[in-house]
C-alpha cells in the first residue's frame, strides 16, 4: 500500500505522520498516535464509540480515512483534558452525575456533547438526545447522560 504525509492539528499540536493511504482515522490516533481514548466499536459507523471532532463537528474516525484530516483540525476525548490535568467540565459533568458506567461510549457521548455545548450552551433535552443519538449505550438508560450535558452547560455558563 502506498504510503502517504498527513499534516493536521491533533488538539491543538501539529502533526506530520507518514500512513498507508488506506489508514482510517481511528486507527491512526489508536496505533500510530497511541490515542486510546477514542474506542473502535462497530467499524461501520453506527455504534459511536469512535466519534471525534473534525473542525468541531462529530464524525465517525471508524470509517473516516485518515488523509481526509489533512490540514485540519481533530480534537479527540484526550484533547479536552486542561495542560494543568484538570478535566473538561462535560467530563467532570459526567462523573458527578453518574453518567459513565462501563465507559465504551463515554468518549464518543462527551464528544458529540462538546459540539452540542459549543454551538448551544442551554439546549433542550430534545436536542441533548438529538446530538447523542449516534452513540449507542448499553449501561445508563441515556437519562443520566442527557442530565450530565445539561450540568455541563450550566457549568460552563456561569465561567464564561
Amino acid at each position: 500500500m502506498k504510503e502517504m504525509e498527513i499534516q493536521f492539528q491533533l488538539n491543538g499540536c501539529d502533526v506530520c505522520v507518514d500512513v498507508p493511504s488506506d489508514t482510517l482515522l481511528v486507527d491512526l490516533l489508536r496505533d500510530t498516535l497511541g490515542l486510546k481514548g477514542t474506542k473502535t466499536g462497530c467499524r461501520e459507523g453506527e455504534c459511536g464509540a469512535c466519534t471525534v471532532l473534525l473542525d468541531d463537528i462529530p464524525v465517525n474516525s471508524c470509517i473516516l480515512p485518515a488523509f481526509k484530516v489533512e490540514g485540519r483540525s481533530v480534537t479527540t476525548i484526550e484533547g479536552l483534558t486542561k495542560d494543568d490535568g484538570r478535566l473538561d467540565p462535560i467530563q467532570e459533568a459526567f462523573i458527578q452525575e453518574g453518567a459513565v458506567q462501563c465507559g465504551f461510549c463515554t468518549p464518543g457521548m462527551i464528544m458529540n456533547a462538546k459540539a452540542l455545548l459549543g454551538k448551544d450552551p442551554h439546549p433542550e433535552e430534545g436536542k441533548i438526545r438529538e446530538a447523542i443519538s449516534g452513540v449507542q449505550c448499553r449501561c445508563t438508560g441515556y437519562q443520566k447522560i442527557v442530565q450530565a450535558v445539561k450540568s455541563a452547560g450550566q457549568k460552563m455558563d456561569s465561567t464564561r
